[in-house]
């Protein structure tokens, strides 16, 4: 990371930045939202995915993901239990990693609930006191998935983004390794 790229330019008396981070499998967004945040104190990690023991890619992602945090960072396990306390940290600095958990965890809601669950998702990124990180997977960008679940879940997680995208102050495309600045090399299309 160049220094100035979050760390350098901003500090804790600032205002609060809303970044967004996103990418394929294995680009190193994880990595790279990590980065971005290190040099803060106060910082809840929040993750989605499930440690499925059956599941021994997953278990090994997962175990690498927790290897490489640091010790005085919180853990806080997302699942439909937890998910009111995210506006119980509004004091913490947050990583939540990732969106498509969030997005699984709600995928057979009904539109009407999902809109609400989003929505309050979205607020609850827009109001947060602190810094703010959302890594998100990129979907479509190849195979359209076969299942109607999979086509729901592309477009769910696609649209968030977007709506996200309209409160975040950073947004990082991190492919093979190398994140590129969106903000500083696009256009926004509405």
């Amino acid at each position: 990371m160049k220094e100035g790229q979050f760390s350098g330019e901003h500090n804790q008396l600032m205002q609060p930045l809303k970044i967004l981070v996103s990418g394929p499998s294995r680009s190193g967004k994880s990595i790279w939202a990590e980065k971005l945040i290190h040099n803060f104190k106060d910082i809840t990690y929040v993750a989605t995915a499930v440690d499925n023991i059956t599941d021994a890619d997953m278990h090994q992602r997962i175990k690498l993901h927790r290897l490489r945090r640091p010790k005085e960072w919180q853990l806080l396990e997302y699942s439909k239990k937890s998910e009111n306390i995210l506006t119980q940290l509004s004091s913490r600095n947050i990583i939540f990693d990732s969106l498509g958990g969030f997005v699984s965890l709600h995928i057979n809601e009904e539109n009407i609930n999902w809109s609400n669950k989003s929505r309050d998702f979205v607020m609850n990124f827009r109001n947060h006191n602190k810094h703010y990180i959302i890594v998100i997977e990129e979907t479509g960008w190849g195979v359209v998935p076969p299942t109607r679940l999979g086509g729901l879940f592309r477009d769910r997680l696609g649209l968030l983004a977007q709506e996200l995208e309209n409160y975040s102050q950073q947004s990082w495309l991190v492919v093979q390794g190398r994140a590129i600045d969106l903000h500083k090399i696009s256009v926004p299309i509405s």
